[in-house]
């Protein structure tokens, strides 16, 4: 008993002796940090309860610069110190906290992850994460996620047990607002240095009053509740104005971390194999189900029959929004999916032959096998999963769509060319995933200015020769090479997607990846 005891004090003593060292190293962290940004000034702190005077504009600009808001703050303060001094100082802190067992939370992040299969591809980052969406682990390797993600968060399989009673009985829920930048999720804004530092900071930033008392709010809620749940997940970060640290993370979690499931990958693997020993490859994503259709009210190339189906399946689900749509209007602003037969012109005029192999990544096409005949006719090697796969091998992913779009993903990934009929989540994140993994070809169509063409071509007024020239003129710069993203202030569904073009990620020091 006493050998046990001994045993029990020192572990005591050096857990106690590590608590010591890391909270002289913070403390030295943030006194650093504070003489940096200015956040020390007496008058900082007298103006926490709403006072007037100007302490308040030093720490906004502080922390404006330091979390890469404000380019000119950025430019004023010191940045040599803080790579070397704060960035060790707090590597060193989270090592011992870890090792020590001694790192505690301020509460727990549950997350639903609403949509399909790219709509799950988000990353958030967070104090503690519970992987908590319904279809997740069926879809992707859940340890893998945890373990490659271990270094940045915290994630769980479940809460704690105490917790799990507490949020059956009651769970404070929120839906965050989208394109938000890492300012509205509060940040611990520096460390949680001072709530009061917090108030002053943001009073000076410009933030509305609604999006004032949700900062000075969220920390505190996440203390009283312990947990918080994200009703939405998708679309709920900024595409651009982030940290780079924040970007290369995005990138990380969803091209990284977000492996799918064994028995997903073997069978993929196996699809991309059939296929590759036939040669090279295109994969056209035909954007052509049913639900699409409805959802976006686009028509063009339906029969009268086919059209009233699809506007009827539009007013039977409340929560579309849009309902009176019209079609041709929507068509010609390139807003909607270019049909089987526009696809099968587009694709000659690119310049592809007979002889292609074209793997269709989709679900069910609307009008079945009679508005695929064009594009069967125009290209004899045209294939699809169900195809290559036998009916027992496909069976356990039948009745799941995410499952069977996590194999069009991996064989997507995969093929010599890209070509998406529509820019939806899947075409965009594998745009995206394809650059990621060294600029692979990826066509992506310009569908406003292919309309005009067609609609000249089919109207008689281009000849086959000067449609075709238009078509690849349209398009020579649009085969996935590097660019910058097209960023529209105030308008983030007008820009072009993060994930469809992770500049951040592709090269050295924030700069694209010379591929010359």
């Amino acid at each position: 008993m006493a050998a046990v005891g001994g045993v029990g004090r020192r572990r005591r003593a050096w857990r106690w002796a590590m608590r010591a060292a890391a909270s002289a190293v913070l403390w030295t962290a943030v006194v650093q940090l504070a003489s940096i940004a200015g956040l020390f000034r007496p008058r900082v702190l007298a103006d926490c309860g709403g006072g007037g005077g100007g302490g308040g504009v030093g720490a906004a600009a502080g922390l404006a610069a330091l979390a890469g808001e404000d380019s000119v703050a950025a430019r004023l303060s010191p940045p040599a110190l803080l790579p070397k001094t704060i960035l060790l100082a707090l590597e060193l802190i989270r090592l011992m906290l870890l090792s020590t067992g001694i790192y505690k939370s301020n509460g727990y992040l549950r997350v639903t992850c609403n949509g399909g299969l790219n709509q799950m591809r988000a990353g958030v980052r967070t104090s503690t994460l519970v992987a908590s969406c319904n279809d997740f682990g069926d879809i992707f390797d859940v340890d893998h996620f945890i373990n490659s993600l271990r270094d940045e968060l915290m994630i769980i399989k479940e809460l704690p047990l105490k917790l799990q009673l507490r949020t059956k009985k009651r769970l404070y829920s929120m839906p965050p607002v989208s394109w938000s930048n890492e300012t509205y999720y509060l940040k611990r804004v520096i460390f949680d240095l001072s709530y009061c530092i917090v108030e002053a900071a943001i009073n000076t930033m410009g933030i509305t009053s609604d999006l004032k008392a949700f900062l000075l709010q969220i920390l505190p809620l996440a203390r009283k509740h312990r947990v918080i749940h994200f009703e939405k997940s998708d679309t709920r970060l900024a595409n651009n104005g982030l940290p780079i640290q924040l970007q290369m993370l995005r990138c990380r979690v969803n091209f990284e971390a977000l492996r799918f499931t064994p028995q997903i990958e073997a069978l993929g693997k196996k699809l991309i194999s059939t296929l590759q020993r036939s040669g090279q490859f295109v994969v056209l994503h035909l954007r052509y189900e049913m639900d699409m259709l409805s959802f976006s009210g686009c028509t063009h190339g339906c029969s009268s029959k086919e059209t009233e189906e699809l506007t009827r399946m539009r007013y039977a689900y409340p929560w579309w929004k849009e309902k009176e749509i019209d079609s041709e209007a929507k068509r010609l602003q390139g807003f909607c999916p270019l049909t089987p037969e526009e696809i099968t012109l587009v694709l000659k005029a690119l310049g592809f032959t007979k002889d292609t192999l074209i793997y269709i990544a989709s679900g069910e096409i609307y009008g079945g096998e009679r508005r695929l005949a064009a594009l069967k006719a125009a290209y004899p090697k045209l294939i699809r999963k169900e195809k290559i796969l036998s009916p027992d091998e496909l069976r356990p992913f039948q009745n799941h769509s995410t499952q069977m779009a996590a194999l069009d993903y991996m064989v997507s990934l995969a093929s010599d060319i890209f070509i998406p009929s529509y820019d939806g989540n899947m075409a965009r994140v594998v745009e995206g995933h394809r650059r990621y993994m060294g600029f692979r070809k990826t066509i992506v169509l310009d569908r406003k200015k292919l309309v005009e063409l067609l609609d000249l071509f089919q109207g008689g007024a281009l000849s086959w020769d000067e449609f075709s020239d238009a078509v690849k003129e349209a398009h020579k710069n649009r085969m996935g090479q590097p660019t910058d993203r097209k960023i529209i202030p105030g308008q983030p569904k007008e820009e072009d997607y993060f994930y469809a073009n992770p500049q951040e990620c592709l090269g050295y020091n924030g700069g694209l990846r010379d591929v010359s």
